[in-house]
């Protein structure tokens, strides 16, 4: 605990937030930026209070028309989005907070204020709220919010006015002025991560995702910028929401506030409503600010998911997984051959995918009969688990544990089970999406026939590995009559959290359609996402460089597959498509029993190199190179302490000028002399007109140069041919 005066400060990792702590009223923000090392004590903050424009109105009440509080409401003047809208016994509640108490804590043992915790009351509306502000590891600042209907006697059951009903509860922060453009996201299958960028929006703007999951298409991030967004330099403020299921993003830009950004869980109609002594708990919201650009703000995301307690800590295994080796074509002979030849390339994890279970012969059929087919594998799956464990690699397997066919077992024995509206009974054809429908993971029964279909298999086979997908949207999310995607979005979360508990050793990659449920609520649950279904590296590089944004490369899989590749029939090089996999957790999607010897040597030196670097590529500081050539990209990974570097510079078409741009790698020792190496175990790259002179030392393992000129100066890229990269690995003498 700390002592409070009128004013609470916040600071961690480069982070400050200043708020203003008024008696009895809602905290606001006051600053929320770097921390320029501000001193706590009332004097200073007496200062900076008076260098801020301001209506002084009566009792240091928050002030009207300019700055909102920690959640804005009309009470206050505000006319943007309320950050609370709910209504009881048909009419709206507007809440006034009646008393409002406010602490301040250090969490994780540090020695300074990291977060404030509010309590405050609305006692003629029956409302409270719960909030707490606080800056994670990494200087990640997150917004948590609950509300509590109190209504009746001491909180009882006893309603003198009906259910409170919650249309939204959502979080924001202020952003300055000179925050004038905004970046968001778009996407398909398989096409994820698409930035837009433009102005700021005018006004009070919201954008939706009603997919039922993060969804492709999903804004995924509000990132607001002093002009265009860069990787490496300039100051932005973005927003993220980690939850999995419907989404609202905001902006409210407008001239009598100032401006904020932020997001919510989008609920469905009525579809929380609390009675007496009930709550409902708002998803995370988090806000990250970086002066250092782009990566100054992922690198908030990642330090925060790597210091939780579940994140993944062993070394990520290299991965086959069989889907685009033999789709539905299952033979236990031909995939125990392609066991064997993962294992003696160095593989260690394989993972079967869909097709093992009842009647699944295609994709109309069998989803919900967790059960092996016996047509299909006559001996179960036993002997092949056995197999692949004999080799020495870890055994996977392929679920859609959310998901049913009609055309199961599991669908005619228990038709209540699906997640739709009842007028959708009988099931038209025009409600299935893929052919198949959502499982009411709400309902216990259902819950429980997947949970233990699941943990049979795991513990029987002993899986290591579950590849869990979600391949379409979720529609009409109708549970118990009323809308209910928030209780299948926690039902998918305990169902992940019950298998881990169940089995400590399990690992589970969220997949989605591609990567369609990426965001950080997931990311608290699964081991591994996957980035997209699509294995084309042109993509796959921008893909990769987006949803790395918020998640870690260690948690990315980015598998090499064949070419041309299967979404876009595009040919590319095996260098390029190996070196664009190095950038995420790395494997094969893709029948290496087709591949001639020589493919098979030049597979087996890539993974002996992804070993020997995912040490750093895994568990460094992530950075970006802003090349001013449309066709150039440019990443790297630096260790934690600057010594050892990696880097992939690859084109995605033509290159625009003949004299090529320079490579500069920041994060590196100034003082230090490194050796440069071109690490040709990915295969031969190609370039055009000239070598830089650098190369031909970098080849023979001989550059050697001081960390000040690799951070300020750069090394000149080859001209490379469109759709080639050179790897890079930078280590101090």
């Amino acid at each position: 605990m700390f002592d409070q005066g009128p004013h609470a400060v916040l600071r961690r990792d480069g982070v400050c937030i200043v708020l203003k702590t008024p008696t009895d009223e809602m905290p606001q923000v006051e600053y929320w930026g770097a921390d320029f090392g501000l001193s706590p004590d009332e004097a200073a903050l007496t200062q900076l209070d008076a260098m801020t424009l301001r209506i002084t109105p009566p009792n240091e009440k928050p002030d009207a028309a300019l700055r909102p509080s920690l959640l804005p409401q009309g009470a206050e003047a505000f006319a943007g989005r309320p950050g609370l809208e709910a209504y009881r016994g048909g009419r709206p509640v507007f809440v006034r907070w009646t008393s409002v108490t406010t602490f301040l804590a250090a969490e994780d043992r540090e020695t300074e204020a990291t977060a404030i915790t509010v309590a405050a009351e609305d006692s003629v509306n029956k409302v409270r709220l719960n909030l707490k502000l606080s800056l994670k590891k990494g200087g990640l600042a997150m917004v948590e919010q609950t509300v509590s209907n109190i209504d009746g006697a001491n909180g009882g059951e006893n309603s003198e006015n009906g259910p409170l009903t919650v249309n939204w509860l959502e979080s924001t922060m202020p952003m300055p002025r000179r925050a004038d453009t905004l970046t968001q996201f778009t996407g398909r299958w398989p096409l994820e991560k698409q930035p837009r960028t433009a102005a700021m929006p005018s006004g009070s703007v919201t954008r939706e995702c009603r997919h039922g999951k993060t969804s492709h298409e999903s804004p995924w991030m509000f990132i607001a910028s002093d002009g265009e967004p860069k990787w490496a330099s300039g100051e932005v403020w973005a927003c993220h929401l980690a939850w999995s299921g419907n989404q609202t993003y905001r902006i409210d830009n407008l001239p009598p506030h100032e401006t904020l950004i932020g997001a919510g869980e989008l609920l469905g109609p009525g579809e929380i409503q609390l009675a007496a002594g009930e709550s409902y708990e708002a998803p995370q919201v988090c806000f990250s600010y970086s002066a250092t650009g782009l990566d100054g703000m992922a690198a908030r995301f990642h330090t925060w998911l790597r210091s939780l307690p579940k994140h993944v800590s062993s070394p990520r295994p290299f991965t086959i997984n069989t889907w685009e080796a033999v789709y539905f074509n299952h033979d236990e002979a031909t995939l125990i051959k392609l066991a064997d030849r993962a294992a003696s390339i160095g593989v260690e994890r394989f993972v079967l995918d869909d097709g093992w279970f009842h009647e699944r012969r295609d994709d109309t059929r069998g989803l919900g009969d967790w059960v092996v087919d016996p047509e299909v594998w006559p001996n179960g799956l036993d002997n092949l688990a056995k197999h692949v464990h004999d080799l020495g690699m870890q055994f996977g397997l392929w679920f859609e544990p959310e998901m049913v066919n009609l055309d199961s077992d599991c669908a005619r024995e228990h038709p209540d089970w699906i997640l739709a509206a009842p007028e959708a009974v009988p099931y038209r054809e025009d409600v299935s999406y893929r052919t198949q429908y959502v499982l009411d993971l709400a309902n216990p029964a259902a819950y429980e026939h997947v949970r233990g279909q699941m943990a049979a298999l795991v513990e029987q086979l002993g899986i290591d590995y579950i590849k869990w997908d979600h391949n379409r949207d979720v529609t009409e999310p109708v549970h118990n009559g009323r809308y209910g995607l928030h209780e299948q979005t926690e039902a998918c979360y305990k169902l992940f959290d019950d298998l881990k508990s169940q089995f400590p050793k399990l690992e589970i990659e969220s997949c989605s359609s591609g990567g369609a449920r990426t965001d950080a609520g997931i990311l608290q649950h699964a081991d591994r996402i996957w980035g997209s279904d699509s294995n084309d590296p042109r993509d796959r590089v921008d893909i990769q460089r987006y949803t790395e944004l918020v998640v870690p490369p260690e948690m990315i899989g980015a598998h090499v597959g064949p070419s041309p590749a299967h979404s876009t029939w595009r040919a590319t090089e095996l260098s390029y498509r190996a070196a664009i996999s190095l950038e995420g957790c790395s494997g094969f999607e893709w029948n290496i029993l087709e591949c001639s010897d020589d493919e098979v040597e030049q597979l087996r030196a890539f993974v002996s190199l992804y070993k020997e670097l995912r040490g750093v590529l895994h568990h460094g500081t992530v950075m970006h190179a802003d090349f001013k050539d449309p066709a150039l990209r440019g990443r790297g990974v630096v260790s934690d302490d600057g010594k050892r570097a990696v880097w992939v510079v690859a084109t995605v078409t033509n290159l625009r000028d003949v004299l090529t741009e320079r490579l500069r790698m920041p994060g590196l020792d100034p003082d230090c002399m490194y050796r440069v190496r071109l690490r040709d175990e990915v295969g031969e790259v190609r370039w055009g007109w000239n070598t830089p002179q650098w190369i031909s030392a970098a080849q023979m393992d001989s550059f050697k140069v001081s960390g000040r000129l690799l951070n300020e100066i750069g090394l000149q890229v080859p001209p490379l041919w469109p759709l080639e990269a050179i790897v890079l690995e930078v280590e101090a003498l």
